[in-house]
């Protein structure tokens, strides 16, 4: 199956963790071929359920090992079509630990709904890839066999239907013995799905989406409040920029009805508001003089009372 792009987003075609993860499926793969006979090696490290209590790594290893070339090829250049753009979004790191986790929903699958055969592939996590680009970027086409154009979000569905019937008309029969194991994809495609609805990284994702989407203001940027600070501190000097605020708003408003003179008595007021609140933010409230502290209240009260 041939897949292409519509998008021309700017993004590398190869990242990180994608380039690792092909290079150790395909390692293994040359070792099949080599030095490891086929059967030995998916004897190895695919996962077969009686022999979970002394070849519990299995659980891991066996989406690195595949049956055969065109098994291998489908899944590599799946995760190299859908892999980078999700990797790039997230980080090496994440991606990683998103697509094993992926592949235990794919081994837990099987292992509860699975015949004892042997589970090899790494279908399920990058099947969860899939799901990832595809709730992320919904409506990217793809070219499936370069010539229909297909939103990504409807051939996801397209494969979780397929595996989903096809499961549950074959059995859950896996490997090389009992053909593909379609409720394995399926687990892959149910752990990546809970993972992007639960994990917060998906939450951050969203608030730095709406964040971009603000437009930045003209004025000065909003005053850091130091870490260190005690949490009342940190609510009080939140309170003096309010204030301070409210403050300018007034200052600069009344600047237009007064005499000429008078910016410059409110510009000496505001500068006098901002050395206060800097000296705050270094050395917190306690650093206040008593004419600072009476500042502040002054300046609290009149605009409480006009």
């Amino acid at each position: 199956m041939a897949y292409s792009f519509t998008d021309d987003t700017d993004y590398p075609r190869l990242t990180p963790a994608v380039q690792w993860l092909i290079a150790i499926n395909v390692a293994i793969f040359f070792l099949q071929l080599t030095l490891v006979s086929a059967p030995d090696m998916q004897l190895a490290l695919g996962f077969r359920s009686r022999d979970l209590g002394s070849s519990w790594w299995t659980i891991f290893t066996y989406m690195f090992v595949h049956g055969g070339f065109w098994h291998l090829a489908l899944n590599m250049y799946t995760l190299f079509l859908f892999g980078p753009r999700v990797e790039h979004a997230w980080s090496a790191g994440e991606f990683t630990r998103f697509y094993v986790l992926c592949g235990l929903g794919g081994w837990l699958a099987h292992l509860l709904f699975g015949r004892d055969s042997i589970l090899i592939g790494a279908s399920a996590a990058v099947l969860g890839v899939m799901l990832a680009f595809a709730m992320r970027w919904p409506d990217d086409e793809v070219y499936i066999f370069g010539v229909l154009p297909l939103k990504v979000k409807w051939l996801v569905a397209a494969l979780a239907a397929l595996n989903l019937v096809s499961g549950i008309a074959a059995g859950a029969g896996s490997g090389p013995d009992g053909g593909v194991a379609y409720l394995a994809h399926l687990g892959g495609l149910v752990a990546g799905w809970l993972y992007l609805r639960t994990s917060s990284s998906s939450g951050i994702d969203r608030v730095r989406q709406r964040v971009s989407q603000i437009p930045d203001l003209p004025d000065e940027p909003p005053r850091p409040i130091p870490r260190s600070m005690p949490r009342a501190s940190r609510e009080k000097v939140q309170e003096v920029d309010d204030i301070v605020a409210k403050s300018k708003a007034a200052v600069a408003r009344r600047a237009v009805m007064t005499e000429p003179a008078e910016p410059r008595v409110v510009k000496r007021s505001t500068e006098q508001l901002d050395h206060v609140l800097d000296k705050i933010l270094e050395r917190g409230l306690e650093s206040l003089t008593p004419e600072e502290h009476r500042l502040l209240e002054a300046e609290s009260r009149r605009l409480k009372e006009g």
